[in-house]
């Protein structure tokens, strides 16, 4: 019996060892099946998704270098003449100043009207609060317009009374309206450009002649738009009596070839002009002027930018040359 003792003993310790083994694994494979399906007590971390929307800004314009030529010069307070096929401004003064710019405020309110109103043969009846201090306007009281002779009216004669009836029965009355204007010139990055009234009146109105010119070729790119800009006079009826206006833009009444315009006048902003002119053999131009001192003053102001830019600034504009500056 002494003799098996160690063997015995030696079998009793590998029994006890695969004993805590299996307890031991036994114990591991019931935790990971009773944890299967829980969930992880660690909350994941990711990295935030940046889900704000990618604006592609238009480039700064670029700006030709003028130093071997005749310089020309002008009274007005600011003024430019800019090709939008390339992006250059071709000739600046004070181009990014500032400046009320009156009744070129119709051509924004006209933008934003054809967004809201794609039927522009419904009329409206004039209110007496629309003819209050409403300085240039065809319209009387009472009267039913349909928003298609307004719309002429505002852009040819520059009818004040027919831009505040337009922003009135856009479907977003008045105030709603100048803050989709305001909307309308983020948009189409004028970012030096502000309204407060659909007409021009209030003086401020502001941009600048870069801003400006940009809009107006904005609006020359709709049809109705740039139709009724150069339309030299239009006569309609009213439901009252029958009405006769003339564009305010003389220059369609001479030898430039004039895609789109519009004229503004207030005391603070002086006598403005803006307008799309093609140049035979050249892209389209938009030239500006602002705060010309008297009503010829302005369109003399662009006639002579226009002949010096044909003549002395030619191989600024020629499709095909590019200067080395």
């Amino acid at each position: 019996m002494r003799k098996s003792t160690p063997t015995y003993r030696a079998s009793a310790a590998i029994l006890g060892l695969v004993i805590v083994v299996a307890f031991s694994a036994g114990r591991l494979i019931s935790d990971v099946l009773l944890t299967a399906d829980e969930p992880d007590t660690v909350p994941a971390v990711y990295a935030p998704i940046d889900e704000t929307p990618v604006v592609q800004r238009l480039a700064e314009p670029r700006i030709l270098d003028i130093s071997d030529l005749s310089n020309h010069r002008v009274r007005a307070a600011a003024a430019l003449v800019y090709n939008p096929e390339t992006h250059e401004i071709v000739w600046e003064s004070r181009a990014r100043e500032q400046r009320p710019i009156a009744s070129i405020t119709k051509v924004m309110t006209a933008l934003v009207l054809l967004e809201q109103r794609s039927d522009l043969t419904g009329d409206v009846v004039i209110s007496p609060k629309d003819v209050q201090r409403s300085s240039t306007t065809y319209l009387r009281r009472n009267e039913r317009v349909t928003l298609n002779d307004l719309l002429h009216l505002a852009l040819i004669a520059s009818d004040n009374v027919a831009a505040r009836v337009l922003a009135r029965a856009s479907g977003l009355g008045t105030r709603a309206f100048v803050e989709e204007m305001n909307r309308k010139a983020v948009e189409l990055e004028l970012f030096d450009t502000e309204f407060v009234d659909p007409s021009g009146l209030h003086e401020d109105n502001l941009s600048t002649p870069y801003d400006v010119a940009r809009l107006m070729v904005r609006a020359s790119e709709e049809p109705l738009l740039a139709r009724i800009m150069r339309t030299r006079s239009f006569r309609t009826r009213t439901s009252r009596r029958g009405l006769t206006v003339r564009n305010t833009n003389r220059l369609l009444r001479g030898r430039h070839m004039i895609q789109s315009g519009k004229t503004g006048y207030i005391d603070e902003a002086g006598y403005c002009l803006a307008t799309v002119i093609r140049i035979p053999g050249s892209d389209p131009l938009a030239v500006v002027v602002l705060g010309a001192g008297t009503n010829a003053g302005r369109f003399r102001e662009v006639r002579r930018l226009v002949d010096w830019v044909s003549t002395e600034g030619r191989s600024l504009i020629v499709p095909g040359i590019r200067r080395a500056d």
